[in-house]
């Protein structure tokens, strides 16, 4: 049955009905769709509700709170008598180093000075793999490979960490120049290391995970974050700035591009966007009903292979009707014995012989074998094949 298309406006053929759906059944069947859009605005619209603004979070930030953040260390911390102080600036890392001194934990270097950094006196942990980090640590080299965070062991000297034991450590990876220790190895490197230089003690962790909300109190990472920090000296906490400085900005006196976007741009976009999509609907291609017609003529499949029989047999085409009924047999067969799709030829005659008891040289002739010289032999081979096919069809 063939299938046509009417052009719209075009009146309706004789005994059809149109079909084009109306704007009750287009409702009728999209309201489903159109609730369940319903329900994922509103969903997302009380999830923002309910966040309350809180931000994003800040990782290793001693006033954060969430999981990534370091709020519960930083409180251990002073509830030891450990003096924390958070600062997002050089300069005033170096106002308090001035104060005495201090153990300066860097976490972030995004918009700081490392050889800036490095004048201020005292103790010194860097978390991560951070830019500068050849300068802050001098001698400490990070390898190319990165290690799981996972629990590890020290197996190192270093008192912090053997007190500490087994800890969340993994992440970048380092080799120390010579004198440093080196624990919670992994590979090539570890992922501390410590070492004595010119202003005190610099170690180089590659991962703070063991230092969040989240992994304080597992294993030994309270302990570890402790013996690393809490030496007994004031701790300056750098952290990455809130409000990045004016001169790392885009734009004219630190404004970035949406803040120079004038207001009404923003509906001009969603103007635009809407115009596009009833233009697209106004404009785009919509067909007419579909319009049965019966064929004039009904064509039997018996005629058709006959039809194609006697095309064969009157251009001599021996060859070309063995191979398709050749390949017509091995398709119904190869299921039959279990074999595959891509079964080759002598699993095919293999287990087509043991399946029947023919003679496998016979079977191997009949399915792969060279064309019949005449009409005789063809008749022959087809007979052969029916009969293959009836053996099979009946064990």
């Amino acid at each position: 049955m063939s299938v046509l298309t009417r052009p719209p406006g075009a009146a309706p053929a004789e005994g059809s009905s149109a079909t084009s759906p109306t704007l009750r059944s287009t409702w009728r069947g999209s309201r489903i769709i159109a609730l369940l859009g319903l329900i994922v605005v509103l969903v997302a619209i009380i999830g923002v509700l309910l966040s309350g603004g809180g931000g994003e979070s800040r990782r290793l930030d001693p006033d954060d709170t969430s999981l990534a953040g370091s709020k519960a260390l930083a409180e251990v911390l002073r509830s030891r008598g450990v003096t924390v102080d958070r600062v997002d600036s050089v300069q005033a890392a170096a106002a308090k180093g001035a104060a005495g001194d201090r153990l300066l934990l860097i976490t972030d270097m995004s918009y700081f000075d490392e050889y800036t950094l490095t004048k201020i006196p005292g103790d010194r942990l860097i978390v991560g793999d951070l830019p500068g980090l050849p300068v802050l640590a001098p001698g400490v080299r990070s390898e190319l490979a990165t290690a799981r965070t996972r629990s590890r062991e020290p197996e190192c000297p270093l008192p912090a960490a053997r007190a500490a034991g087994s800890a969340y450590m993994g992440g970048a990876i380092f080799t120390g120049p010579a004198g440093a220790t080196s624990c919670y190895p992994d590979g090539d490197g570890y992922a501390l290391v410590s070492f004595p230089s010119a202003g005190g003690v610099t170690t180089v962790v590659g991962d703070g995970g063991f230092m969040t909300n989240q992994r304080l109190a597992e294993d030994g990472n309270a302990a570890l974050a402790l013996n690393l920090i809490g030496t007994g000296k004031a701790v300056t906490w750098l952290v990455r700035p809130d409000v990045p400085p004016v001169t790392e900005l885009p734009g004219e006196r630190g404004q970035s591009l949406e803040d120079l976007m004038p207001d009404n741009v923003r509906w001009m976009i969603y103007m635009s966007i809407i115009a596009l999509a009833v233009t697209a609907f106004w404009r785009g291609r919509r067909l007419g009903p579909v319009v049965a017609e019966k064929l004039p003529v009904v064509v039997r499949a018996a005629e058709t292979v006959e039809g194609r029989g006697r095309l064969y047999r009157a251009r001599r085409a021996r060859q070309r009707a063995a191979e398709s009924l050749r390949a017509g047999t091995i398709d119904r067969l190869t299921p039959r014995l279990g074999l595959g799709a891509g079964a080759g030829q002598h699993e095919v005659v293999a287990a087509l012989a043991a399946r029947t008891g023919e003679d496998p040289q016979q079977v191997g002739a009949a399915l792969y074998g060279p064309p019949p010289a005449d009409d005789a032999g063809l008749v022959g081979l087809a007979g052969y094949l029916d009969l293959i096919e009836r053996q099979v069809s009946e064990l």
